[in-house]
C-alpha cells in the first residue's frame, strides 16, 4: 500500500495525518502549533508528529513522503514558506528543513490550495474536471484544480480571493488594504460586525445572550443559533456574508469557468443559512450558459481535507499518482 503523510498547519494547531492513495485516513494526530516558540520549534513539533505516525504505520506500510500546507505565500517549487503572517515565519526554507529532520521527501504548499486540492481529488470536487474551492474561515481565500492539477498563477500567488475589494465595504484590512471581502464575509469578520453592532446599542436576542462580558465569548456558530431563532442582526450579518461571497465567486466563476464550486471552512458549518444567499446572488450574476449545471456544494471533509489534500499532493510530487 502506497502510503503518504499529511499535515496542515494553522496558527492555532497543526493536524497530522496519514492516507493511502485514495485519501482515505488511516491515523491522525493533532497538538497545538505554539507559533511564537519560532519555525524551528514549528518544524521539530511536527517532525515529531510525523515520527510518531510513522511509528503507528507498521501494519499499514512505511510512509513514503510527507507534503505540508502552511498559510500565507509559499514557494512550493523551492519548499520556501515566503511569508505567514500568523505564524511570524519569512522566507524559512521548511522543506528541507523539515526532510533533514524526518529523513524523507518533503512537499509544501500554500493551506487552502491542500485544502482544495483534497476535496477535489478525495471530496466533494471527486469526478469533477473543474473544481473552484473556498474556504470561509478566519480570512476568505481560493483555489482552483483544473483536470487535476493546481492553478498557481505568478509567483504561486492565485486564490487570494478574501482581498478582492467589495463596493460598500469600508473596513480596514490586516492585509493594509480597505474593503477587502474578508473583513466583513469571513467567519471572522461577521463576529467583528456583530460585535460592533452590539457595543453601539443593537438590541435582539444577540443583545440579551451576549450582555457584558460574554460578549468576547461570541463565535459564529452563536450568529447562526441566533438566527435560528429568529434574530433580525444575526440574520443580516449572515445574509450579506453569503451574497459578498456570492459576488466575488461570481467574477471568478465568469473567467475560470468551473463545474463545482466547493465550500470550506467554518463558513461550511453554517449551511444554508450562509450558501442560500451565497447560491442565489451567485446564479443571479451569471450568464445563462455559465450558471447552467454549475453546482455549489459543501465540503465532503472540511477538518481532514489539509491533511487528505497534502498527503495526496506529496503522492502526486514524489511520482506515486500520476
Amino acid at each position: 500500500m502506497n502510503v503518504t503523510i499529511g499535515v496542515d498547519v494553522g496558527g492555532t494547531n497543526i493536524v497530522c495525518g496519514a492516507t493511502d492513495g485514495t485519501g482515505r485516513v488511516l491515523r491522525k494526530l493533532k497538538r497545538p502549533t505554539e507559533a511564537s516558540a519560532g519555525h524551528e520549534a514549528v518544524l521539530g513539533r511536527i517532525a515529531d508528529m510525523v515520527g510518531q505516525i510513522g511509528e503507528e504505520l507498521e501494519a499499514d506500510g512505511r510512509a513514503t513522503s510527507v507534503g505540508v500546507g502552511i498559510p500565507g505565500l509559499v514557494d512550493p517549487l523551492k519548499g520556501v514558506s515566503k511569508f505567514a503572517g500568523n505564524l511570524g515565519w519569512r522566507d524559512i526554507p521548511a522543506a528541507k528543513l523539515l526532510s533533514e529532520r524526518i529523513g524523507l521527501p518533503v512537499f509544501i504548499d500554500n493551506d487552502v490550495r491542500m485544502y482544495i486540492y483534497g476535496e477535489a481529488i478525495a471530496g466533494a470536487g471527486r469526478g469533477y474536471g473543474h473544481v473552484l474551492g473556498i474556504t470561509i474561515g478566519t480570512g476568505i481565500a481560493a483555489a482552483l484544480v483544473n483536470g487535476g492539477e493546481l492553478y498557481y498563477g505568478h509567483n504561486a500567488m492565485a486564490g487570494e480571493i478574501g482581498h478582492v475589494r467589495m463596493d460598500g465595504v469600508d473596513e480596514l484590512c490586516a492585509c493594509g488594504l480597505t474593503g477587502c471581502l474578508e473583513t466583513v464575509a469571513s467567519a471572522s469578520g461577521m463576529v467583528r460586525q456583530a460585535k460592533k453592532a452590539l457595543r453601539e446599542g443593537r438590541t435582539g436576542l444577540l443583545a440579551e445572550r451576549f450582555a457584558g462580558e460574554a460578549l468576547d465569548r461570541l463565535s459564529a456558530a452563536d450568529l447562526s443559533a441566533a438566527m435560528d431563532d429568529g434574530d433580525e442582526l444575526a440574520a443580516e450579518i449572515i445574509v450579506r456574508a453569503g451574497e459578498l461571497n456570492g459576488r466575488a465567486l461570481a467574477a471568478a466563476a465568469m473567467m475560470l469557468s468551473p463545474d463545482v464550486i466547493v465550500v470550506g471552512g467554518g463558513g461550511a458549518l453554517a449551511g444554508e443559512r450562509l450558501l442560500g444567499p451565497l447560491r442565489k446572488e451567485l446564479y443571479r450574476l451569471l450568464l445563462p450558459d455559465f450558471r447552467d449545471g454549475l453546482k455549489v456544494v459543501t465540503a465532503e471533509h472540511n477538518d481532514d481535507a489539509g491533511i487528505i489534500g497534502s498527503s495526496l499532493y506529496a503522492a502526486y510530487r514524489s511520482g506515486l499518482i500520476v
